[in-house]
């Protein structure tokens, strides 16, 4: 396939920034500390001053950092063994892992088809339920409703949300506490694997920080039997050189969903519900739908003119083969119709507003 609009590339994304990367990776090579030091702590702090909490902890990635939280609350006695935690079941499998191994059973919940969000209204709770994940999926915010049952605990899932903001609250500061990634793809990511935990609750805040590093509140005396979940200096470095510029790229994202939302005019293919307002979401993806079984015929008609597409995400998290057997029962049907019909068009800085416009067109060529 000759590629003319690809759907990202990493050097184009971190080009206009290359300099400050390399002399934050130098800045660690000089240092001579390979493991935490002064590059995490000011991260950290610096992390937890954008998203509005009082604390951020790095760790390996964005799956420690969701198992972690809930391995903290395992620990401080508020979840227990067998206990359920709702999960969307349109999320990448990772909001799902981060349940199971704890120990605790998962419930999957549908969607809005709107919003890809979880439908609050249609929330299975039952007596076993103790928390609930909303994802903040393709980078819109999911609204918490006041509505919960008392107690219930709030784990963001916000791997994709980076900066999206409701009602003046950024997402990592919505719910009682927030896993993020900083993989490579993501709005704001790292040149490896990276994730954080933010949280305005400091004994989580301190358990979590412990289970990350081998259980240990101080060397060589492990509180818990923990993991090894540390955040690479180097990507700390990196990262917080990319921080500052996280406004500018969610406002570049922002511009190319505005021309896809505004040029593609097609009966065949759905775009996105507008955010109530733009601070609502970050167009981590801007996915369309293809209805009627035609998203591989849409998907060869773009690539035919050089476009470059992905899927997120083609089975849902109950229909994966590691959770198949024992949701075999579980019928989703939103979830389900939406693995069948998204599709992802680029939207990242790769892809200029001209450039949108162009593959719009393109799109409203297509007639199945």
């Amino acid at each position: 396939m000759n590629i003319r609009y690809p759907f990202l590339n990493l050097a184009t994304v971190n080009e206009p920034y290359i300099g400050e990367i390399r002399d934050a990776v130098a800045r660690v090579i000089d240092s001579g500390r390979y493991i935490g030091g002064n590059e995490n702590k000011e991260f950290e702090k610096e992390l937890a001053t954008m998203i509005g909490t009082s604390n951020a902890i790095g760790v390996g990635n964005g799956l420690d950092a969701l198992r972690l939280i809930i391995r903290g609350y395992i620990e401080l006695g508020r979840l227990h063994r067998g206990d359920e935690v709702i999960v969307p079941a349109n999320s990448f499998v990772a909001s799902a892992l981060a349940v199971t191994e704890c120990g605790l059973d998962v419930r999957f919940a549908d969607v809005d088809p709107d919003t890809a969000n979880i439908d609050w209204a249609r929330l299975p709770l039952d007596s076993r339920t103790r928390a609930v994940m909303p994802v903040h999926l393709y980078g819109r915010v999911c609204p918490v409703p006041d509505s919960l049952p008392d107690g219930m605990i709030v784990i963001e899932d916000n791997a994709q949300a980076i900066g999206a903001s409701l009602d003046g609250r950024m997402t990592g500061a919505i719910g009682h506490a927030a896993g993020m990634s900083f993989y490579p793809t993501k709005n704001v990511g790292a040149l490896g694997d990276a994730g954080a935990v933010t949280t305005c609750d400091d004994e989580l805040a301190h358990t979590v920080r412990m289970l990350g590093n081998y259980g240990a509140d101080t060397p060589y005396h492990n509180i818990y039997a923990g993991i090894n979940s540390r955040l690479d200096p180097i990507q700390a470095a990196i990262l917080r050189a990319k921080l500052p510029h996280m406004a500018a790229e969610n406002a570049t994202r922002r511009r190319n969903a505005e021309v896809y939302l505004t040029e593609i005019d097609n009966p065949l293919i759905i775009t996105p519900r507008v955010p109530d307002s733009p601070e609502n979401h970050v167009w981590h993806q801007f996915v369309v739908r293809i209805a009627d079984g035609r998203r591989d015929a849409f998907r060869r008609h773009m690539a035919a003119h050089g476009v470059e597409t992905a899927v997120h995400y083609p089975t849902p998290i109950h229909r994966q083969p590691c959770y198949a057997a024992t949701c075999r029962h579980t019928s989703l049907p939103v979830a389900e119709q939406l693995a069948d019909q998204v599709v992802s068009l680029p939207v990242s800085r790769c892809t200029s507003p001209a450039d949108a416009a162009e593959i719009a067109g393109i799109a409203n060529l297509f007639r199945g």
